[in-house]
């Protein structure tokens, strides 16, 4: 991979004549603890509603190895999972938050009407319609923002993107300075059920519409770039006929795995690890323990191809 070779050959060059090619330089080179260079990794986290609880056992993975990524880049569920990751909290701690509210239908119910979790479920089941959408996340925010525990991007132990879509401008929007709450409130505004989000005089929604899986964003600030498509899949049963909200997010999950196998025609990450996460709907997230055992798989391959590039 580009980035790889950038790495190899910015090594040998540094070297011979004391100076780094390409990202390589002083200050983004993380020490190992046998004084050895470390190659800088950045971690891409993708979209795709409930099947994004799949990024926690990665994150598991990378705790398990003992390493960081120096950069993460995230776009809707991703830039959730990416913000608490990026600001300290190890997977396992994020495995517990949404375990917190997760479960069987009727634990997660129970927890939600108690507000165990600190989020309730009047907090979730706030109509939005006169602003464009379903339900208001407003609260689902306040309880994040609480667990992130840092206001802006440049707080941050580990640099973050969240990325977005201006709706009428139909590009990327990429978030990397200021307060980070309002750029998550724009990269999960999933069309139809969210509200489109008004920032900085844009109209915004979802960063999946534009760039699921945004492993671009980190080539050329790092050595390795690893890529975590949680895009999903379906059975097929053509019997089965999709009601209304089905085929408004089967057919957003349809374009973000459109958009990403366009990309990975030409351009790939050095890691790239798709979850086989099967059947699951973007907003089953009571269904995480499933999502757990789906994910498992993934994160041991995630394991092996790491362990070899840093060993």
């Amino acid at each position: 991979m580009l980035c790889s070779r950038r790495f190899f050959l910015g090594s040998i060059s540094a070297v011979i004549a004391g100076l780094a090619l390409g990202p390589l330089n002083s200050s983004n080179i993380m020490a190992s603890p046998g004084g050895n260079e470390a190659p800088v990794i950045g971690l891409a986290l993708g979209s795709g509603g409930a099947s994004g609880l799949a990024h926690i056992p990665m994150l598991e993975v990378f705790d398990q190895l003992k390493i960081k990524p120096a950069i993460i880049a995230g776009s809707s569920i991703g830039s959730i999972i990416g913000a608490l990751y990026a600001s300290g909290l190890s997977g396992m701690e994020i495995r517990d938050i949404v375990s917190d509210f997760s479960g069987s239908d009727m634990e997660s119910l129970k927890a939600l009407i108690h507000g165990h979790s600190g989020l309730k479920i009047l907090d979730l089941l706030k109509f939005d319609l006169d602003s464009g959408g379903l339900v208001d996340s407003q609260g689902f925010l306040n309880f994040l923002k609480q667990k992130i525990s840092f206001s802006t991007f440049e707080d941050l132990p580990i640099a973050f993107k969240v990325v977005a879509a201006d709706y009428w401008k139909r590009e990327q929007v990429v978030f990397e300075t200021g307060e980070i709450i309002p750029a998550i409130k724009a990269s999960m505004a999933v069309p139809g059920l969210f509200a489109p989000v008004t920032h900085e005089g844009r109209l915004l929604v979802d960063g999946g519409t534009v760039n699921p899986l945004p492993y671009d964003l980190l080539e050329g600030k790092c050595d390795i770039v690893v890529a975590i498509d949680v895009s999903g899949a379906k059975t097929i049963n053509e019997a089965d006929k999709p009601g209304f909200t089905d085929l408004i997010f089967n057919t957003f999950e349809i374009m973000q795995q459109a958009i990403i196998q366009q990309k990975l025609k030409h351009q790939n990450p050095d890691i790239y690890i798709k979850p086989e996460i099967k059947d699951i709907r973007l907003l089953h997230f009571y269904r995480s323990r499933e999502i757990f055992e789906q994910a498992a798989p993934a994160a041991e391959l995630l394991k092996k191809q790491l362990a070899a590039y840093i060993s």
